[in-house]
């Protein structure tokens, strides 16, 4: 089952961060002043939620300095070759990758 994006919305409360609450919210308001689809918006926002609940209390958005500290989160997102056999969990880190992307190219 699909999450709405108003369960999406309440699912940002459970951020610890409140930097990185705010930068969410204002990523979401992004999204709908440039007239983005609600399933678009939904999707980016549950994995950058996803993404800062992996970060915690400790770390913003704004300390992200290497490319390791993305790949460590997506790399949470493998699967090994028993319970995916047809690697499908490559598409689901690529899905991740460029929402994080455009994220922070925002």
């Amino acid at each position: 089952m699909t999450m709405k994006l108003s369960t999406t919305l309440v699912h940002l409360k459970t951020v610890s961060n409140p930097v990185n609450v705010c930068l969410i919210s204002e990523f979401y308001e992004y999204l709908k002043e440039i007239g983005t689809s609600e399933n678009y918006q939904n999707q980016n926002l549950k994995q950058i939620i996803n993404f800062a609940r992996h970060l915690g209390a400790e770390k913003t958005f704004y300390d992200i300095r290497t490319k390791d500290e993305i790949v460590s989160f997506l790399n949470t997102k493998t699967k090994d070759s028993d319970s995916d056999p047809d690697k499908k969990w490559i598409t689901t880190w690529n899905d991740y990758l460029w929402r994080i992307k455009y994220f922070f190219r925002w």
